[in-house]
């Protein structure tokens, strides 16, 4: 008898509250009408600019890569060709093979030299050094030019009879018209600035790891090298899909400073160039430049999507 008071009381406590559907409805209600319009249109803005802008262009092109057209008939005269322009680069179109080339050497320079020097600039600068905020900012600021800004910067420096590097080692070298030469004398001007963007990520990413991560490491005994490299660079992982990711595409769209240079011709052949000189150039094959973009399309959708699945594995854990 004594235990119903408890009994009773027991069951006059509600169970706590979970969220359920209905109470976020609950809590939708509670903004007003003024509140509602602005977040649809910060939802409904972004979409049709990014439908408008990326979406549709990107649909556009998929499809005009199976037609045969210069861009000035009328669309009811587009003649469909289908896969012929895709067999048409692969087979009888010269300039392909060595932008190709050139691009994975793009990405070959950018990843395994400018990458990894990005990486060990953004360690130094994690310790705090004297002066960090300095060097962080001047490494930073050639992210923010334009490759174009950029490759006029660097042709004061690779110019045949006035450029400083000529001058210092007394050399005649032509750096953008030999092309021995030019092709890598364009991916040091583009290190140069993939260098500070990489930077900025690690750095970023070195700020969030957990401080007794390499205070357990240091308890074991483990030197500041094996330190990073077994404890650090692991927990970086998100950081590294992002670094592949921008690396892969920087090396694609590496377009304004070989069209700067020389238009993308004379051992400065990329993909990018091509695609604007077939589809804007004296040419006007929109499909055929059209079939070109595809591919770059297609090669960056496949590393977008191994990063978007990173991240989404990353949050259900």
């Amino acid at each position: 008898m004594s235990d119903l008071p408890l009994i009773q009381a027991d069951r006059a406590v509600p169970p706590p509250a979970t969220p359920t559907t209905g109470g976020r409805r609950r809590r939708l209600r509670l903004l007003s009408r003024t509140d509602r319009v602005v977040i649809t249109l910060m939802v409904l803005v972004p979409l049709l600019l990014v439908t408008a802008f990326v979406w549709l262009p990107a649909a556009a092109t998929v499809v005009l890569s199976g037609t045969d057209w210069d861009g000035i008939g009328p669309l009811n005269e587009i003649d469909f060709v289908g896969a012929r322009n895709y067999s048409d680069v692969v087979n009888i179109y010269p300039p392909f093979v060595p932008a190709v080339q050139n691009n994975l050497l793009w990405l070959a320079v950018l990843f395994l030299v400018a990458t990894p020097f990005g990486m060990f600039l953004a360690v130094l600068l994690d310790k705090e050094l004297r002066g960090s905020r300095f060097y962080q900012t001047a490494l930073y600021l050639p992210v923010v030019l334009s490759l174009a800004l950029i490759g006029f910067v660097w042709q004061l420096l690779y110019s045949r009879d006035q450029g400083l590097i000529n001058a210092v080692f007394g050399s005649s070298i032509d750096w953008y018209g030999d092309s021995n030469v030019n092709i890598w004398a364009v991916m040091v001007a583009s290190g140069w600035r993939h260098v500070g963007y990489i930077m900025l990520l690690y750095l970023a990413g070195l700020k969030g790891v957990d401080p007794s991560l390499r205070e357990a490491a240091a308890v074991d005994g483990a030197s500041e090298s094996r330190t990073f490299f077994r404890v650090v660079f692991p927990v970086l992982r998100p950081i590294n899909v992002i670094v592949l990711v921008v690396t892969v595409i920087e090396s694609l769209r590496a377009f304004d400073l070989v069209w700067v240079v020389n238009k993308g011709r004379n051992g400065l052949e990329l993909i990018s160039a091509l695609v604007t000189q077939n589809v804007v150039g004296e040419a006007s094959r929109i499909g055929f430049g059209s079939a070109l973009a595809t591919i770059m399309l297609v090669v960056s959708l496949v590393f977008i999507t191994i990063y978007l699945a990173t991240v989404m594995r990353e949050n259900r854990q």
